[in-house]
């Protein structure tokens, strides 16, 4: 599995300079850790002068918050396009555990620095971090409300049973890795089985 692109991970991001900004960070928080990691170890990553950093991002906290704002964004949007693509709650839950669980495996750098770092961002970026998951996981609970009400999903706990989707699918971030099998698309479709056996369906 190749890695993806800066231009695939950040394509609403402009210049490109500011992209390979945000990548360089991802590997060096990846490999030193957000608080061990400088801007100059950023921008020297980047192939740019420590100075060139600043003129896209006014300080560290603010490259971790792009690359964080981002990958929440991007993955709330794919929550509210797949629900709307599917009137059915099962079809739903189905198709976006295949992609969530999909999107962590082929980003899992990525995924895994905006999970750890999360704290260190400044308070005001943390909450607008938060209020993007907050609203993912209500989508989530919707659709389970909906296969509970239909009689498709048995759950004790609707706000329980969501986290417990989500928290599986961002876990894989954890331990996947270019060498893992199965694919990110193969290793979605298995999730998503097990998740609406969690919920207690049966076909």
């Amino acid at each position: 599995m190749t890695r993806p692109l800066p231009e695939d991970l950040w394509p609403d991001v402009r210049p490109d300079a500011a992209r390979r900004l945000m990548a360089a960070a991802v590997e060096s928080f990846a490999s030193r850790g957000y608080h061990a990691t400088t801007t100059r170890d950023i921008a020297t990553a980047a192939g740019m002068s420590p100075a060139a950093l600043y003129v896209h991002f006014p300080a560290k906290s603010a490259v971790l918050f792009a690359i964080s704002r981002s990958g929440h964004a991007r993955t709330l949007a794919m929550v509210e396009n797949t629900i709307a693509e599917h009137a059915d709650p099962v079809d739903a839950m189905r198709t976006l555990v295949e992609r969530f669980v999909a999107w962590h495996a082929q980003r899992h750098v990525v995924a895994r620095v905006v999970q750890h770092e999360l704290d260190a961002l400044p308070a005001q970026e943390y909450q607008v971090v938060v209020d993007l998951r907050r609203r993912t996981e209500s989508l989530v609970r919707e659709v389970i409300t909906r296969g509970a009400e239909s009689g498709a999903f048995t759950v004790p706990d609707v706000r329980t049973a969501a986290r417990a989707v989500l928290s599986l699918g961002i876990d894989v971030a954890r331990w996947y890795s270019p060498a893992s099998k199965p694919s990110p698309t193969v290793l979605g479709k298995q999730y998503a089985e097990l998740v609406l056996r969690m919920l207690g369906y049966t076909s």
